[in-house]
């Protein structure tokens, strides 16, 4: 099944949507709405292939939109930039990484009926651009949402994208996920999938439930920093009743892993030190950048996971056993190119050896990344997103106000999760990048405040510049 021609209209005409922001608010909103705008409203799984060019969809556009407007206002002033170092290394390793997985695997695979060609130079090249127009967002945030208000600034923007989302999402609870099915005659997930316990998870225009349930979480943490900082976003309605009515759509999308995220982590937002929070952020990417040895090594508690899921759902503990089953197959399989990994064109993945049926189920990203570009690979994606959390928490003796620290913990949690929950789902995106950056640049912002007597060059950053003429 494929998209109408509308949905190619929208993306191609989010340029538009793009200038148009930036032209009437400041460049951090801007930014913000255009990446998540695109996230939240464009088709999933829908994309325009040229030759000898990436895909066109709701991640590349808007990558290319922010990095241009970047680029504008970048020559009207100078900022402060990065100087050469890990986060540079791991770039460069993610982005040149698949040139050299293209080289070392030219050889064709036969599995019976089943042939996988080998990787050209021109799969390298092709990915490398990828790569690149992916990893844009994060060098965006970095550079130039580095100020304390910038941080507000992405918390209240995804309070209120939230917000406005729940309302579509209640409509697909009640109703089942047809808005994309209406507006671009197209579903990018199965639709029996979303059915859960008698009722439907809402998909609306995101990839699939569970990313749709994990956005309204993120905006859910957002709304519980709000509360404890005691700002109201909607006037008439408290923090604390916002924070309520979020739990509830939450708890309405029927995924465990978005209900446990909000359950405890909210707590802990809400009630514990802000310390403590990165404290357990820098925790979970930890678990998060270990997991594949951890696994190799057979040191992960899946044992111990599996009878305590038993206890309450044994239907979803025989589903994990299954996730298991095939991590194991895939690491084995992936551990014979283990440096650059098997490509692209699915040989990552494990087939029968007489009747080529591909046989693997990849549902989450580091798996994904550790098959097709190995174990560097690997290093360098989820290093990139771990990097910042490390970061905020050598930088957070630097914060000055009590407000700032809540609101970088909150982002340094987001993040966090964003990095823990591409081990049992896939759920990458420019939004992802975006905030892993601006944590990167907050705390890169921080360290060069306190340890220059002189506030650094265009510390106002973009946050109060547009591309209004005149200003």
């Amino acid at each position: 099944m494929t998209a109408n021609w509308f949905a190619t209209v929208v993306i191609f005409a989010w340029p538009a949507v793009s200038f148009a922001l930036y032209r009437t608010r400041p460049f951090s909103e801007a930014t913000l709405w255009t990446i998540l705008g695109a996230l939240l409203l464009l088709p999933s799984n829908v994309s325009v292939k040229l030759e000898m060019i990436p895909a066109f969809d709701k991640n590349t556009i808007p990558n290319l939109c922010v990095a241009v407007a970047c680029f504008a206002l970048a020559q009207r002033q100078r900022v402060v930039r990065p100087h050469l170092g890990v986060a540079e290394i791991l770039a460069v390793a993610w982005i040149v990484g698949p040139v050299f997985t293209s080289v070392l695997n030219g050889d064709t695979l036969v599995y019976g009926p089943t042939i996988l060609p080998g990787v050209g130079y021109y799969d390298g090249i092709s990915a490398l651009l990828g790569q690149l127009l992916l990893c844009l967002p994060f060098f965006v945030g970095r550079v130039a949402l580095q100020r304390s208000a910038d941080t507000e600034a992405i918390l209240r923007v995804l309070l209120i994208a939230g917000l406005l989302y729940s309302v579509l999402m209640l409509f697909e609870i009640r109703m089942s996920p047809v808005l994309s099915s209406w507006v671009y005659d197209y579903f990018p997930s199965g639709f029996v999938s979303e059915m859960r316990y008698g009722g439907f998870r809402p998909v609306v225009f995101m990839k699939n439930g569970l990313a749709a349930a994990f956005f309204i979480m993120t905006a859910f943490l957002a709304a519980v920093a709000f509360w404890r900082l005691k700002t109201g976003i909607i006037r008439s309605f408290p923090p604390a009743g916002v924070s309520a009515y979020l739990a509830v759509v939450i708890i309405l999308c029927k995924s465990a892993g978005a209900l446990i995220y909000a359950g405890c982590i909210g707590f802990f937002v809400r009630w514990s030190k802000p310390k403590t929070q990165v404290r357990i952020a820098v925790v979970i990417v930890t678990i998060g950048i270990f997991y594949p040895v951890l696994r190799m090594t057979n040191y992960f508690p899946t044992s111990a996971l599996l009878e305590t899921a038993m206890v309450f759902n044994r239907e979803r503990a025989e589903s994990l056993q299954v996730r298991f089953d095939q991590e194991q197959q895939l690491l084995a399989h992936a551990s014979q190119r283990f440096l650059f990994g098997w490509g692209r064109y699915g040989r990552n993945r494990v087939y029968e050896e007489n009747f080529g049926k591909d046989i693997s189920i990849t549902d989450g990203a580091w798996i994904q990344v550790l098959g097709q570009f190995g174990i560097i690979g690997f290093a360098a994606q989820f290093g990139l997103l771990a990097l910042p959390v490390f970061r905020a928490m050598s930088a957070f003796r630097f914060v000055g106000s009590a407000r700032d620290r809540v609101s970088l913990a909150v982002l340094a949690l987001i993040v966090a999760l964003n990095l823990i929950e591409q081990i049992p789902n896939s759920s990458m995106s420019s939004w992802n990048w975006l905030l892993a950056g601006a944590l990167l640049g907050r705390a890169e912002y921080l360290k060069a405040v306190a340890s220059s007597p002189r506030k650094p060059v265009g510390a106002a950053g973009f946050g109060g510049q547009s591309l209004r003429s005149g200003e």
